[in-house]
C-alpha cells in the first residue's frame, strides 16, 4: 500500500524548531506517513508535521487540536495499532512514536480534517444540554443509541483476542513516592537515607516534572533530558547512597525501586494503590505489553504536581488554542513551537516563562495578554525588553477560524462588567493560562476531603490524611493574585468548559435554571468531567461558571466525586494473565486422572471438574445417573468428595470461636464425635452448612459445601481479625490438603475392614456421626461415619498423594461386592430421596433456619452466634414464609425442577416452587423438595405444578423424606 507523506507546514501552525531532529522515525496517521524523531510522541510528531486538527468533538464534531502534553489531554484520543492490538482512545500526548506505529483518528467522516457531520453544529441550539433526556423517548432509547455511538467517535473495540500478555505484581514498600519531579526526589532521599524501603512511580519517561529537560530546546529529542540526570543525581548528594548520577544508578539502590512509564491510578483501603506500567510498546517482543502493580504502602507521598486550567470565552476550542505549560513542554523537550504568530494569554505569572522561552528560541511572539489589572512589573519589563506587546488587564473573548485558529479578539475587561474596548490579533497560535489546579484525584480517592479555596482559587485539602504527605505544587499551590479566567461576555454556548463532550457555560446555566444546582447533579445533567479526562482540564474554572450561575461563592460548592482509575486503563492491564484457560482455572481433585480412567464425564460444579456421571457405552447421562443409585442403594460404590470444604482452626479458643458461627451448641462437642451444623449472615440468612469436629486440644475441623469453602474461610478470617482479636485462634483452610473417599452402601464396612484401618469400625465401637482420627495404608488419615446419601458411609480423608492409592485398593477390595464408582448426579438424587439439606438449591438469599425445619435447634442455643438475633426480625418470623416441603407426584408425569407451584383457591402469582425433583428408586414415584407458602401447614394438600406457563401436573405436599424414614440403614 502506497502512503501519502506528510510535509511539515511553512505557513501556519506548529513547527520544529531545530533541523536537527535526531534519529528519524516513520509512523503513519490515518494511512499517511509522518516523520517524527526518537523521543518524540504522537503528538509532538504531529506537531512538528504542522498537523492541526487529531479528533472532533463529542456532540458538534467541531475540529479539535492537542490542547496539552499529558495524562490530563481532553482532545487529542487517536486509535493506536490496528487488528487484535487496537488500542482506542490512546491519548497521543503519551504515546511514543516508533518504526511502523499507526495511528488513527477516531471520528470524522470522510476524513477528520473535513466532517460532513459538523453541519450539526450550525444547528447546536437544538442539541443543548439533556436535549436526549428529552428528545428520544418515543418510542425507546435503543432505537436511537446505535446510531448515537456511531456519531460519538470514541474509537473502535479491537478485532480479535488480544496478542500481547499482561502481567500483576503485588510489592510492599515503606514509602510509595507518585511522581518524580523535584519534590518527589527530595522525598525519596530523605527516605531512602533513614533505610526505608521506596518505591519511586513517575509517569513520563523522564524524570523532573515541569523542569524536565530545560535550557537546549535542540536536545530536547534525547530519551534522557539534561534535568533527569540533574535531578536523579542530587540523590548522591547523600554520601552513603554512592554516585547516582542517572536513573540506573538509582535503581541499583537495595531500598529504592524506580517505576519509569508508570501511573498510579487508584487508592483503596488499607492504603492499597494501584499502579499501572507501560513496559512495551512494540509486537512480537516476549515482554509484556503492561503490568498492574498492588502496592500496599506504610507512607505515601504524593508528588503529583499540578494541572493547569483553560481561559473560557467564545470558541475557546479552536485547533491552534494549547495550555501555556504544554506549549513549554513540547518546546523544552521536543524543540517545537506551536505556532508562526504566538499570543500568549494568562491571569498569573506562569505563562510567562512559556514567552520568554519561546522568543529566546527564535520564535514569534506576538503579544501577552494578562487579565490582572497590576501583573508584576518586573515581568512587564521583562516583555518589553523582548519586544513582546504587553496587553493587561485584558482577556481573550472570542477566536477566528473554521478548521483552525486564525486570530483572536481580545477585550478591555475595564472597570466594569463588561468590554469597553476590543482588538484583533491575527495569530495562527493562543496559549492561554488560567492559573494550575492540585492533582489531588488520589488524595481524594483516599478519603481526603477537599474544599475550594478562595484564595489559590482551586481545590485545596481541608486536612491531613494520617496515611499521605503531599508535596510540591500538589501541595503548596501558587499563592497570589489571579486574574479574571472567565470572559465576562460573548455567546455562552460558544465558551467551552469540557472540550470533548462540548459542555459549555449556557448548559451550565441551563442546568441551574431547570434546578439541578448541585455539582454533582449538574455533572450528570450535562455530562460535565464525564469524558475521558474526568474534568481534569477546566474543573476550577467550571466551579466558578456554577457559582456565578448559581449566585454564590465557589467555596459554597463541593466538587464531583474523584473515581479511580485516575488515567484509562486498559482492560488487559485489570485482567493480566487470568485469561482462557486461566480466567477461571479449573479445579481437580487429585483423583481426576483415576476418574477419567474409569470414563467419568466431568462437569463444573462451582469451580471444580467434577465426575458427574460414569456412563457405560450406550448410556444416557440420566440412564448412567438411574444405574449409579441403583448401585448405592443396592450394593456399593465410591465418590470423589475431595472438593468437600476443610478448615482446622487452632488455638486455644477454637472451639469458642466455632460456636460463635453455628445454630448448634457445639460446646457440648465431644472428641471423636462430629455435629452437623448451619451457619448464618447477620441478617438471619443460610449461608453454609458442614459437620464440625473436635479433634482434641486447641484444633477444630469444619467442614463446608464445596463451592463455600473460599467464602467461608475468608469470612471467618475477617471476623478473626475485625471483630473477635482477642480470640486465639487462627483460620486454616486444609481443603487441598487431603484426598477424600466416600465408601458407600451396604457394603462398605466389609471393605473398609479388608484394608486393616487403625481403629474398630464397627458400628457399636464407630456410630453414625463418629469420627476417627488413625492410619491407612502405612499413612495417617481421618474416617468420617456420615452419610449425604442416606446409606452406611464412611467418609475417608488420606493425605493427597495417597488418595489413587486409596481408591485403586478400595476398588480392588470390593470387586467381589460390585464396587463402582459414582458421580454427583447420583449423590444429589439420594440426598434429595433422603430430604438432606443441600444450601444453594434448596435455599436461597432469604431462606432462614425455621424455613428449612430448623428453627427449634436455632431457637434453643442460649449462647450468642452470627445471625442469631436477626431471627427474631417480623419479617423472619411471618406464618406466610415459604418452607421446605416434599412432593409426591399425583400422576405419573415428572415434577420439573424450577417449576412454580399453585395453591387452591390462591390469588399469589406463585405459591412456590420446587428445588429438586427424581424419580424414586424404589417405584418410580415423581418426588421432589420445594419451598411453599406456609408449607409444613399445607401437609396432604395438592397443589398444581406450573411449567412455561401452563399446568403440568398435580403432586401432595408431604415430609420431605422418602426414602428410610427411620434411618436404619445409614445407622446399620
Amino acid at each position: 500500500m502506497r502512503h501519502e507523506r506528510v510535509a511539515p507546514m511553512s505557513r501556519a501552525g506548529p513547527y520544529r524548531l531545530n533541523s536537527k531532529d535526531g534519529i528519524s522515525v516513520e509512523f503513519t496517521f490515518d494511512g499517511r506517513v509522518v516523520r517524527g524523531v526518537e523521543g518524540d510522541t504522537v503528538a509532538s510528531a504531529l506537531l512538528a508535521n504542522g498537523v492541526r486538527v487529531v479528533s472532533r468533538s463529542f456532540k458538534f464534531h467541531r475540529p479539535r487540536g492537542i490542547f496539552s502534553a499529558g495524562y490530563e489531554e481532553p482532545n487529542a484520543l487517536v486509535q493506536v495499532h490496528s487488528g487484535a492490538r487496537s488500542i482506542p482512545c490512546a491519548r497521543a500526548t503519551l504515546v511514543p512514536v516508533s518504526a511502523g506505529l499507526e495511528v488513527s483518528s477516531e471520528a470524522g467522516w470522510p476524513s477528520v480534517s473535513f466532517d460532513v457531520l459538523r453541519v450539526i453544529d450550525w444547528v447546536h441550539s437544538f442539541f443543548a444540554a439533556g436535549f436526549y433526556n428529552k428528545t428520544f423517548i418515543w418510542p425507546s432509547w435503543h432505537v436511537y443509541e446505535p446510531v448515537i455511538r456511531k456519531l460519538a467517535g470514541f474509537g473502535r473495540v479491537p478485532t480479535g483476542p488480544d496478542p500481547d500478555r499482561y502481567e500483576t505484581r503485588h510489592a510492599h514498600c515503606d514509602v510509595l513516592v507518585v511522581g518524580g519531579g523535584t519534590a518527589g526526589i527530595s522525598a525519596v532521599r530523605a527516605a531512602a537515607a533513614d533505610g526505608r524501603r521506596v518505591i519511586l512511580v513517575e509517569q513520563d519517561e523522564l524524570f523532573g516534572g515541569d523542569v524536565a529537560s530545560p535550557g537546549n530546546f535542540a536536545d530536547a529529542s534525547s530519551p534522557a533530558g539534561p534535568a533527569d540526570a540533574h535531578l536523579l543525581g542530587s540523590l548522591a548528594d547523600t554520601p552513603s547512597l554512592g554516585n547516582l548520577a542517572d536513573a540506573p544508578s538509582l535503581g541499583r539502590l537495595a531500598n529504592v525501586q524506580v517505576l519509569r512509564r508508570t501511573a498510579a491510578v487508584a487508592y483503596y483501603d488499607h492504603d492499597l494503590v494501584t499502579l499501572v506500567e507501560t513496559v512495551s510498546d512494540d509486537a512480537g517482543t516476549h515482554r509484556a505489553r503492561e503490568r498492574l502493580w498492588l502496592v500496599r504502602a506504610g507512607r505515601v507521598v504524593l508528588a503529583t504536581g499540578a494541572i493547569e486550567q483553560p481561559l473560557i470565552f467564545s470558541n475557546n476550542d479552536r485547533p491552534g488554542i494549547m495550555l501555556a505549560g504544554a506549549a513549554l513542554r513540547f518546546l523544552r523537550r521536543h524543540g517545537i513551537a506551536p505556532g508562526r504568530e504566538v499570543v500568549v494569554a494568562t491571569n498569573n505569572d506562569s505563562a510567562y516563562v512559556t514567552a520568554r522561552e519561546l522568543h529566546q528560541a527564535g520564535a514569534n511572539v506576538v503579544a501577552v495578554v494578562d487579565s490582572r489589572d497590576s501583573p508584576p512589573e518586573a515581568l512587564m519589563q521583562e516583555m518589553t525588553a523582548l519586544g513582546i506587546r504587553m496587553l493587561r488587564h485584558s482577556l481573550p473573548i472570542d477566536s477566528k477560524g473554521f478548521g483552525a485558529l486564525k486570530g483572536i479578539t481580545i477585550g478591555d475587561l475595564g472597570s466594569g462588567e463588561g468590554v469597553p474596548s476590543r482588538q484583533t490579533i491575527a495569530c495562527d497560535s493562543l496559549l492561554v493560562s488560567g492559573g494550575w489546579s492540585p492533582a489531588l484525584h488520589l488524595f481524594a480517592q483516599a478519603g481526603g476531603k477537599l474544599g475550594f479555596s478562595e484564595n489559590t482559587r482551586t481545590f485545596e485539602p481541608t486536612g491531613p490524611h494520617p496515611s499521605i504527605e503531599i508535596v510540591g505544587s500538589a501541595g503548596q499551590p501558587a499563592v497570589g493574585s489571579l486574574g479574571e479566567r472567565v470572559s465576562p461576555v460573548g455567546d455562552t454556548s460558544r465558551q467551552w468548559v469540557d472540550l470533548k463532550h462540548d459542555v459549555t457555560v449556557s448548559d451550565i446555566e441551563l442546568s441551574v435554571r431547570e434546578n439541578f444546582t448541585a455539582v454533582e447533579h449538574i455533572k450528570r445533567y450535562t455530562t460535565l468531567g464525564m469524558s475521558v479526562d474526568q474534568g481534569k482540564v477546566g474543573q476550577a474554572p467550571a466551579v466558578e461558571v456554577i457559582a456565578r450561575a448559581r449566585g454564590i461563592r465557589p467555596s459554597e460548592l463541593g466538587h464531583t466525586t474523584f473515581r479511580p482509575p485516575f488515567v484509562p486503563v486498559t482492560l488487559g492491564a485489570m485482567v493480566g494473565r487470568n485469561v482462557g484457560d486461566l480466567y477461571a482455572p479449573y479445579r481437580r481433585s487429585p483423583l481426576y486422572a483415576v476418574q477419567a480412567a474409569a470414563g467419568a464425564l466431568f462437569e463444573d460444579f462451582g469451580e471444580w471438574q467434577r465426575a458427574a456421571v460414569f456412563p457405560r457405552a450406550g448410556e444416557s447421562r440420566g440412564q448412567a445417573m438411574t444405574r449409579e443409585v441403583g448401585l448405592v442403594r443396592n450394593g456399593v460404590g465410591l465418590y470423589d468428595a475431595s472438593p468437600l470444604g476443610k478448615i482446622e482452626l487452632v488455638g486455644p479458643d477454637a472451639l469458642e470461636f466455632a460456636d460463635r458461627f453455628y445454630i448448634n451448641n457445639l460446646t457440648t462437642l465431644k472428641a471423636g464425635r462430629a455435629r452437623y451444623g448451619i451457619m448464618l449472615r447477620e441478617t438471619g440468612i443460610i449461608f453454609d452448612d458442614g459437620t464440625v469436629v473436635a479433634l482434641g486440644g486447641d484444633r477444630v475441623l469444619l467442614t463446608t459445601t464445596s463451592s463455600g469453602a473460599g467464602r467461608v474461610a475468608t469470612w471467618l478470617e475477617e471476623w478473626r481479625q475485625c471483630e473477635w482479636p482477642t480470640l486465639r485462634v487462627l483460620v486454616v483452610p486444609v481443603t487441598d490438603q487431603w484426598s477424600t473417599v466416600a465408601l458407600t452402601g451396604q457394603h462398605a464396612r466389609e471393605i473398609l475392614k479388608r484394608l486393616k484401618p487403625g481403629c474398630d469400625v464397627s458400628n457399636e465401637a464407630f456410630p453414625h456421626l463418629g469420627f476417627r482420627a488413625t492410619t491407612l495404608l502405612g499413612s495417617v488419615a481421618r474416617i468420617y461415619r456420615v452419610s449425604f446419601s442416606g446409606e452406611l458411609t464412611y467418609e475417608i480423608n488420606v493425605p493427597a498423594h495417597k488418595g489413587q492409592e486409596l481408591w485403586t485398593a478400595l476398588l480392588e477390595e470390593g470387586r467381589s461386592f460390585g464396587i463402582e464408582p459414582f458421580g454427583v448426579d447420583a449423590l444429589l438424587h439420594l440426598r434429595m430421596e433422603k430430604g438432606f439439606l443441600h444450601v444453594g438449591a434448596d435455599t436461597d438469599g432469604t431462606t432462614v433456619p425455621d424455613d428449612v425445619g430448623f428453627g427449634k435447634p436455632a431457637a434453643s442455643k442460649q449462647s450468642h452466634y452470627v445471625g442469631k438475633r436477626s431471627l427474631s426480625l417480623l419479617e423472619n418470623v411471618r406464618p406466610d414464609r415459604l418452607q421446605l416441603v416434599g412432593l409426591a407426584g399425583v400422576g405419573a408425569a415428572g415434577l420439573p425442577v424450577g417449576s412454580h407451584l399453585r395453591l387452591a383457591g390462591s390469588g399469589e402469582a406463585t405459591d412456590g416452587w420446587i428445588t429438586s425433583a427424581g424419580a424414586l428408586s424404589t417405584d418410580g414415584t415423581p418426588v421432589a423438595m420445594a419451598m411453599l407458602r406456609a408449607g409444613r401447614s399445607q401437609t396432604g394438600k395438592v397443589v398444581t405444578v406450573h411449567d412455561a406457563g401452563r399446568i403440568v401436573t398435580t403432586a401432595r405436599v408431604v415430609t420431605p423424606i422418602f426414602y428410610d424414614t427411620s434411618g436404619a440403614r445409614m445407622n446399620a
